[in-house]
């Protein structure tokens, strides 16, 4: 995903800074209920909003890709775990097309696959295990 405008990119982490940093600093005070707000209700309650106001879609596919590429690369291999994460981190795109992320796994996987398996000789498997055995 490219950051298309640098300065809303800026103002949306600066956002969600100050909003954790507000609900975060804010629970050493009462919290009170809606009838009876203590002193830490209202920055607890504009800092949960300010942090809600990010687009949390794009954030959260990226890092779900992340994981499951951490966690599928020893048992599904470099091929299937490198389709996952760029699957997965492609729909956090606004303007997901399936040809051109077809086409960038392709190019990932070869790329990988030259640079890591047989330049490097790194020791992790190419395909998923259950395929291999």
């Amino acid at each position: 995903m490219r950051i298309r405008n640098h300065r809303d990119f800026r103002a949306g982490a600066m956002f969600v800074v100050i909003g954790v940093a507000f609900a975060a600093f804010s629970q050493s005070y009462a919290l009170g209920t809606p009838a009876r707000m203590g002193p830490g209700f209202f920055p607890t309650m504009l800092g949960v909003l300010l942090a809600l106001l990010v687009r949390w879609r794009p954030l959260v596919l990226i890092l779900l890709s992340v994981l499951v590429f951490a966690i599928g690369l020893p048992r599904l291999g470099v091929v299937v775990s490198i389709a996952l994460l760029v699957g997965i981190s492609s729909l956090a795109a606004e303007d997901f097309r399936w040809k051109e992320t077809l086409a960038s796994i392709a190019v990932l996987i070869a790329l990988s696959w030259l640079v890591f398996v047989k330049g490097l000789d790194l020791q992790f498997p190419v395909w998923p295990v259950f395929l291999v055995r």
